[in-house]
Parts: C-alpha cells; sequence; structure tokens
C-alpha cells in the first residue's frame, strides 16, 4: 500500500510543507510513537464514529481517549459510538485499515479534532500505511482540512499529582 495518494495531492497541489517519515510497522497509536520517537501528545490518531450510521472522524492525541459524554453534549447528539472496520474500511480504501489521514474531508467525512492537540506547532499522524507518518505545520492543517475544534477528548491515563 503506497501513501495516500488523495492527501499527497492535496498537499503539493496547495504547496504546503510537509516531512514523510518512514518507520517500522506499527498498528497502534502508542507503538507508531515510539518508532516515531515522539510524545503520544503530538502524534494524532483519527477514529472513526458514528452516528446513527453517518461516519465523522475525531482526531486527538495518541494518549488521549475519546469523552463520548462530552462528543455528544456538543453536538447535541445522543447515539455517538466507535464505528466498525465495517462501516468505514470501503470509504478509505486506499488507506490502510486503521492508518486513515487525518483528512475526512478528502473523503466527505466530518472531522472533529481534539483541543487536546490543536494547540500544538506540529502534527504527526498516519500516511495512509502502517510504516508511513507524515510531519507537518498544524496551522496548515487546520486551514486544508477546517476542522471543528471541540474540547472532547480526555487522558488514557488520569494525570498525577
Amino acid at each position: 500500500m503506497a501513501v495516500c495518494k488523495k492527501l499527497r495531492k492535496l498537499l503539493d497541489e496547495k504547496e504546503i510543507k510537509y516531512v514523510m517519515q518512514s518507520h517500522s510497522r506499527a498498528y497502534t497509536s502508542q507503538e507508531i510513537a515510539a518508532a516515531l520517537h515522539v510524545s503520544g501528545n503530538v502524534l494524532a490518531k483519527s477514529v472513526m464514529v458514528k452516528d446513527n450510521g453517518d461516519l465523522s472522524m475525531v482526531i486527538l492525541p495518541a494518549n488521549y481517549k475519546i469523552n463520548f459524554e462530552e462528543l455528544q453534549k456538543t453536538l447535541g447528539k445522543k447515539n455517538i459510538q466507535l464505528a466498525s472496520e465495517s462501516n468505514f474500511k470501503p470509504l478509505f480504501e486506499d488507506c490502510d485499515t486503521g492508518a486513515m489521514c487525518p483528512f475526512g474531508n478528502l473523503y466527505e467525512v466530518p472531522v472533529y479534532i481534539a483541543k487536546s492537540i490543536v494547540d500544538k506547532d506540529e502534527i504527526i499522524f498516519n500516511a495512509g500505511t502502517h510504516t508511513d507518518a507524515i510531519r507537518m505545520s498544524m496551522g496548515d492543517y487546520v486551514n486544508v482540512v477546517q476542522p471543528k475544534i471541540l474540547k472532547i477528548s480526555e487522558p488514557v491515563w488520569p494525570k498525577r499529582l
């Protein structure tokens, strides 16, 4: 599987600077962060959710999880849940399953990004494979994707005092 062609075309057409990074095969966001030698709070993971069959993409730091209660309250919806691979795999046919880049706009999927990551200077994310990542400016990412910025995530592990 090659790096997502739609993504590279978009970034190149808009003349956005980015860096490709290859890493050993990794399937979880924490494994990817370790392979790239970066903190889990700067590596973005794309999580697919559904509400009555409608798919959305939620972007958050690798070491965070979605606060579903807050997401539902913020969006005024009651049935948001994790989408299964069978729900979204056909939509992302140019990406390895589970390695979707956080550009739902390329697939006509709404994108919500957690405030916990959007405040970073840069974003690092899967580039459509389990062995490639892209690093780029967070400002460029937000300008291109136009995600809704929400306070919808919390650390996977509680903060220590």
